[in-house]
């Protein structure tokens, strides 16, 4: 299995020029610092002056200078730790693994615990075919803390694990990356691609061992979700419940389609009210469930039914940005713009990309009077719906014979 994407390498293979931060990355290998660390008190005055020269021309950018002062050094004291480093990350940021490989080894076999040189090493073992390289590399992504290099070793690390076939770890690899880098664009493909293998993958081996099972069933009736066929997904979830009545979650997942299929339909908000009530007999009562059971009764202009189901949500989870803005609503109706805004801030504070809520607010800012808050909530809300909009077009691409899945759900700005 081959990895399709162009891994966060630390610096290109073929490279000669050695990066502006290279003398602040190699002052980090050290514990100490450049120029001490790695001396005795009583090293001699030619050794000092050597390893200071080394790091000088690190500093001017000059790295075939630095590589001869620190080559210096090692005459007098072979096993000079922080020559040994400098040198071997020198060679590795010119892309020569071979050269920096005895280097980084001798610096450990002095100084074990410089973790950023063992990350480096286990780099260079990888790229040179080395049968250690996957067990350093391990050692050094659990014990890294500088966020920068800890990346580029987890996508060495990732990316070793997919070449093998191993999606499981490396999606735990990738779950870690994207704590810490949440935007990167290339972990983010790397992670879609990887997650897409994987919901493959299971869904070959379900197909496998239960053909013609419930879950099976709602399988396929979430993949039609997906793709907006929301009228063939209600009869494979009700196909699942034929098969399984207490199958937990699909009693939910079928009134929440029937909602979103026909949200104004009195049979639809009949047989999802059932759906819900179902639910809870046998997955127990939920935020969602209660929102959902609320959002009929609002419909159906049942306020106070409405209003017990959102308090009940709201007291479950008073984060939940559905139970907000569902007593929003019914403090709009009663006339009370004060309370509805304050639950559609907290509505947006909870779910920062809902344009509903955003846009919701805006109109009650201008109620209130609240001139600043209502541009920028209207500036939120129109940023939100142009990336959405993207997303859309993206999926049309995509996905040219299937409706959108990210359409909005009727009556929604």
């Amino acid at each position: 299995m081959t990895l399709r994407i162009a891994p966060l390498i630390l610096m290109s293979r073929s490279s000669t020029v050695i990066p502006p931060r290279l003398f602040i990355l190699l002052a980090c290998l050290l514990p100490n610092g450049p120029a001490v660390a790695a001396q005795k008190p009583t090293a001699p005055p030619e050794l000092t002056a050597d390893l200071q020269r080394g790091q000088a021309a690190l500093r001017a950018g000059d790295q075939t200078a630095a590589a001869e002062q620190f080559r210096a050094a090692l005459k007098l004291d072979p096993r000079n730790v922080e020559a040994h480093a400098n040198l071997g990350a020198i060679a590795f940021f010119s892309g020569d693994c071979s050269a920096a490989e005895p280097h980084f080894r001798d610096a450990l076999r002095t100084a074990p615990s410089l973790i950023k040189a063992k990350a480096l090493l286990s780099v260079c073992e990888r790229r040179l075919g080395e049968p250690n390289a996957q067990a350093d590399m391990e050692v050094a992504f659990a014990g890294l803390d500088d966020p920068k290099l800890r990346t580029q070793i987890g996508v060495e690390l990732a990316n070793n694990y997919y070449q093998q076939g191993d999606l499981e770890k490396t999606a735990g690899v990738l779950h870690t990356l994207l704590d810490a880098n949440p935007d990167n664009v290339d972990i983010l493909f790397f992670a879609q691609r990887v997650y897409s293998e994987l919901a493959d993958t299971t869904l070959n081996k379900l197909a496998v061992l239960a053909p013609g099972s419930a879950r099976m069933e709602q399988l396929i009736a979430e993949r039609l979700i997906n793709v907006g066929d929301l009228k063939d997904a209600i009869v494979h979830y009700r196909k699942a419940i034929e098969m399984d009545p207490r199958l937990p979650g699909m009693h939910f997942e079928l009134a929440e389609s029937l909602m979103e299929g026909a949200p104004n339909d009195a049979d639809a908000q009949e047989q999802a009210t059932k759906e819900l009530r179902t639910a809870i007999e046998i997955d127990g009562d939920s935020t969602r469930t209660e929102c959902e059971l609320g959002r009929i009764a609002l419909l159906q202009d049942h306020t106070d039914e409405a209003l017990a189901h959102y308090k009940k949500a709201y007291a479950m989870d008073p984060q939940n940005p559905l139970a907000g803005m569902g007593l929003a609503d019914l403090a709009e109706r009663e006339g009370n713009l004060e309370q509805a805004a304050g639950y559609l801030r907290m509505a947006v504070q909870s779910d920062p990309l809902n344009a509903e809520a955003h846009y919701r607010l805006c109109q009650i800012d201008k109620k209130l009077n609240l001139d600043e808050e209502a541009q920028k909530e209207l500036k939120l809300f129109l940023d939100i719906r142009a990336s959405r909009d993207k997303v859309k077009q993206l999926y049309r691409e995509m996905n040219p014979q299937t409706a959108p899945a990210v359409a909005d759900p009727p009556g929604k700005p």
